[in-house]
């Protein structure tokens, strides 16, 4: 089988058939090269999973299941998908194999035997199209294979890099550089960015031209692209902008090069206001977060499952097995503003300690008990979705008496679409948000952090996770400030079951 080759076959929903289940996922496993006791350990997920189907299904209802089995880079994916009722794995309380079974149910034991043989499970829920079992299993040397391409890509880049300190200029984009830009994006980073911009060199002119974007680049004496980053203003009426598209060649790292064009962009006149800069730092490795508190943008919020497991750094080895995580770092560029902040009290401690981060002290105000009033009916929201990063943003500018309705019904919507991460951003100046900030809790939002200076002020970010299974452990943190807050989102977090 070529790979990510697949063969899909439909059974009906009896538990007779599961041994014949078995046996056609077993002999697909054997050709893609999986042998004894990895082979039975395949054919345990594939008997929970199916058991799983029938209890949970009726065969008058939805008489077939889907096994879907694809080959995949080092191993097999196997997918069973049907109509059943949705399903929350989360709400299912871990199996604990130190108690006896007298003191629990066995309840959860299948989940438990599924992740325990497999590397990897997932649950989603399709909406009209149902809902599916992803399972994925690598071969016995797959890691080790991987590892040692890694080590010998790596041992290669670094044999290409020049070693000799060169002359090179750091300066704003040239028109007709665009396309080398575009061409180094894909280089040192594949098409994994966030934002596709970076890969259109027509638009990257564009945003130059308007000043939605300010870009640097570093070039040497002969005329030899080397590098580039970039400030972004994401929206029209943003006075931050973010950091971000940055990237070196390899043969050039070592140069010095990524602090030029950092420094670069700070003291450059800027055309557009610019209070402050925020980044994101990936949080499967350590690299980008060092390089935020080397400029110091500092820890703010951490943004969880923000992206698919699939995104990668070229050259680096992060063994991502989860949605991907963010560390949000700020850094004012002109005196933090004391604004007048109405800071939900069960979260000001937390707040405060985030202010005090950044180099600001916040100004909180405990707003009187008649301010608790609606000024208009309908609430003004500001959305938007990212269906390949399967991520999505709610901004509340104004809260009309309408609000935690019409929240709930943009919550329902992106949640129909499959979306895993929701951020919401509340205002700070808003008094509204010292009260309303635990009725959104209520829907299953939680405390993610801070952001001053976002489009519609400083904001309380909260998230809610679309059946998502996180390992908080497998988070990689620098900062112990970014540690702390990992630990105060955890013990709020409604989808962890201890």
């Amino acid at each position: 089988m070529k790979t990510y080759e697949s063969i899909k076959m439909t059974f009906p929903n009896k538990l007779s058939y599961s041994f014949i289940v078995q046996l056609f996922v077993r002999e697909v496993a054997k050709m893609i090269g999986f042998s004894g006791n990895q082979l039975d350990q395949i054919d345990i997920a594939i008997e929970e999973s199916v058991s799983n189907i029938i209890v949970h299904t009726s065969d008058e209802e939805n008489p077939t299941f889907d096994v879907i089995c694809e080959k995949i880079p080092g191993g097999i994916k196997i997918v069973l998908k049907e109509m059943g009722i949705p399903f929350d794995s989360a709400r299912v309380k871990d199996f604990e194999l130190t108690k006896v079974l007298d003191e629990q149910t066995t309840k959860g034991l299948g989940i438990y035997l599924i992740r325990k043989v497999m590397d990897e499970l997932s649950f989603n829920n399709l909406g009209p199209q149902g809902k599916e079992t992803v399972m994925i299993k690598y071969l016995p040397d797959y890691h080790e294979n991987k590892n040692q391409q890694e080590i010998t890509s790596e041992k290669q880049s670094q044999d290409n890099v020049i070693a000799e300190k060169i002359d090179y200029d750091v300066r704003g984009l040239e028109e007709e550089e665009a396309i080398e830009v575009s061409r180094c994006a894909y280089k040192t980073h594949g098409y994994t960015f966030f934002d596709d911009h970076i890969y259109y060199p027509e638009r990257l002119v564009k945003m130059n031209r308007t000043s939605e974007m300010i870009s640097a680049v570093a070039v040497t004496k002969d005329k030899v692209f080397m590098g580039h980053a970039a400030f972004l203003y994401q929206y029209p009426e943003d006075k931050i902008a973010e950091l971000t598209f940055v990237f070196v060649n390899v043969e050039y790292r070592g140069q010095g090069a990524l602090n030029r064009l950092l420094d670069y962009l700070f003291n450059v006149p800027k055309k557009r206001e610019l209070r402050g800069i925020y980044a994101y730092a990936v949080t499967n490795h350590i690299f980008t977060q060092k390089s935020m508190i080397k400029f110091q943008i500092n820890d703010c919020g951490i943004l969880l499952a923000t992206s698919p497991a699939s995104w990668k750094f070229k050259g680096i080895s992060d063994n991502a097995s989860q949605r991907i995580s963010v560390a949000l770092g700020y850094r004012y560029i002109t005196p933090p503003v004391q604004y007048k902040l109405f800071a939900p009290e069960h979260h000001k401690v937390m707040i405060s300690k985030l202010y005090q981060n950044l180099g600001a002290s916040p100004n909180f105000v405990i707003p009187p008990s008649d301010a608790f009033k609606y000024d208009i009916t309908s609430t003004v929201f500001y959305t938007g979705v990212n269906e390949l990063e399967s991520c999505a943003e709610i901004f509340i500018a104004s809260y009309g008496s309408d609000v935690k309705l019409e929240l709930r019904k943009i919550l329902r919507s992106f949640c129909i679409k499959q979306i895993a991460a929701i951020n919401l951003f509340l205002k700070l100046e808003d008094p509204l948000t010292y009260w309303l900030t635990e009725e959104f809790e209520k829907l299953g939002f939680f405390f993610s952090g801070i952001l001053p200076e976002s489009r519609i002020g400083d904001v309380l970010v909260l998230q809610y996770l679309n059946n998502v299974d996180m390992d908080y452990g497998k988070i990689n943190l620098v900062s112990d400030v970014a540690k702390e807050l990992l630990a105060y989102i955890k013990e709020r977090d409604p989808n962890i079951f201890e």
